[in-house]
């Protein structure tokens, strides 16, 4: 018997956004760190850094209020305590997204309530929104998964004949675009991250953009404690926390910024490439941009169709990972309805007291739309089976998409052979 045909792809370095070889970090960001060393001043209640970074990104966005805050779950916090909820009151979200942006809810009194999604996006819709739409809801909020924008025609007209706030979840998705306008300028609010792997970083932190002045006074509100900086008789006005960032973090984030429009091109230029490259390989569903807007590919996340290629996603991630590839089969290993915070949500105060305020508690699963049984969710069901998210940055060279783009080629031809 013939002995089976085996990948002869050798291994390669490949860039890595958690360390030099693949971000933008550089002279730039040491000057300016050094200006803010010989100041004496780290804290940004007295420095400029930070102010001065807030005032280029919002200008750079095209909103009126940029607020920079300790992370993105920060940003999400303030966009979400900015609204002022009762508690138990609702705001529908999507189950594929980072827990951080999911927690703030409870935080703050809320009720996350989740809203199922596209199988091939993996953004809510304006139909699966609607469907959780209650009496008690008080906000929405859209996720930019990967960097490619939801639908936000149809989330905007649905928040607009509800009269809900919209926040966009815009931390992936720096310099994605909306018919011609970027993402993060669409909704009452919008929260973006610079945690190490985003499009540009200052390690963690950061943004809140608002066009709202009174949302933007409650946000640097509860950035500072609620202390009111500035005002005639400042006072503590409610029960807030200190997610200021630091000088030193305002300094590399201001060093980035002229960098971002780079960072996003070269971004889709590799995405462009690697479509090219893997566009005749059976069962794959390549990323690209959505009709009205353009995608700035904080991650490229591929389908797999397990009807073409054997054991599907899962599979193919394996050889990926084993030929020296990293990439994450599923995104997240269950949508964050199945996590146990969620499903034992008696066993903290954090999740329990909302549910004293809302008639929710008395469903077999508060957060879901279906009786717990997930069969409510079937498009993030299929699509986190069906996803690989590869993982590129801006310092990819075309060696390196063609490296990456030959092991996945062998690893589907090796599954479709049986070897």
């Amino acid at each position: 018997m013939a002995t089976p045909q085996m990948p002869t792809t050798q291994r390669m370095q490949l860039p890595s956004d958690g360390d030099a070889s693949g971000r933008t970090l550089g002279a730039e960001e040491l000057a300016l760190l050094t200006e803010a060393i010989h100041s004496g001043t780290l804290n940004s209640t007295r420095g400029t850094l930070v102010t001065r970074f807030e005032r280029a990104f919002a200008a750079w966005l095209g909103r009126k209020h940029v607020i920079a805050c300790a992370s993105g779950s920060a940003a999400v916090h303030c966009c979400i305590a900015a609204l002022g909820l009762a508690p138990g009151d609702e705001v529908v979200t999507t189950a594929i997204t980072d827990m951080g942006a999911l927690v703030p809810i409870l935080y703050e009194g809320g009720v996350p309530v989740f809203a199922d999604v596209d199988p091939d996006s993996l953004t809510v819709t304006a139909a699966s929104v609607r469907a959780c739409l209650s009496p008690r809801t008080r906000a929405i909020v859209v996720t930019h998964l990967f960097g490619r924008p939801a639908d936000l025609d149809g989330l905007v007209a649905l928040a607009q004949e509800h009269g809900l706030p919209l926040i966009e979840d815009s931390a992936q998705a720096f310099g994605a675009t909306w018919r011609g306008r970027k993402v993060g300028s669409h909704g009452a609010l919008a929260a973006f991250s610079l945690q190490q792997g985003k499009h540009i970083t200052t390690g963690e932190g950061g943004l809140v953009a608002t066009d709202d002045d009174a949302l933007a006074r409650k946000v640097f509100l509860y950035v500072n404690k609620a202390w009111g900086y500035g005002d005639p008789k400042p006072d503590h006005y409610f029960p807030a926390l200190n997610y200021r960032l630091t000088e030193l973090q305002g300094a590399v984030g201001l060093g980035q910024l002229p960098k971002l429009d780079a960072v996003v091109a070269d971004r889709r230029r590799v995405a462009a490439a690697l479509r090219h490259a893997l566009a005749a390989v059976p069962g794959l569903c390549l990323p690209d941009d959505p009709p009205h807007g353009s995608h700035s590919y904080w991650k490229f996340a591929f389908g797999v169709d397990p009807a073409v290629v054997p054991g599907g996603a899962q599979a193919l991630g394996k050889r990926m990972q084993g030929a020296g590839v990293a990439c994450a089969p599923r995104y997240i290993q269950k949508p964050a309805f199945a996590c146990a915070l969620f499903r034992d949500w008696q066993q903290s105060p954090v999740s329990w007291l909302p549910l004293q305020h809302n008639d929710r508690r008395h469903r077999p699963a508060p957060f879901q739309t279906d009786a717990g049984t997930g069969q409510g969710y079937p498009g993030t069901s299929q699509g986190l089976e069906r996803v690989v998210v590869l993982p590129i940055n801006e310092r990819y060279q075309p060696q390196h998409v063609e490296h990456v783009a030959a092991v996945i080629r062998d690893a589907v031809q090796g599954l479709v052979d049986g070897r």
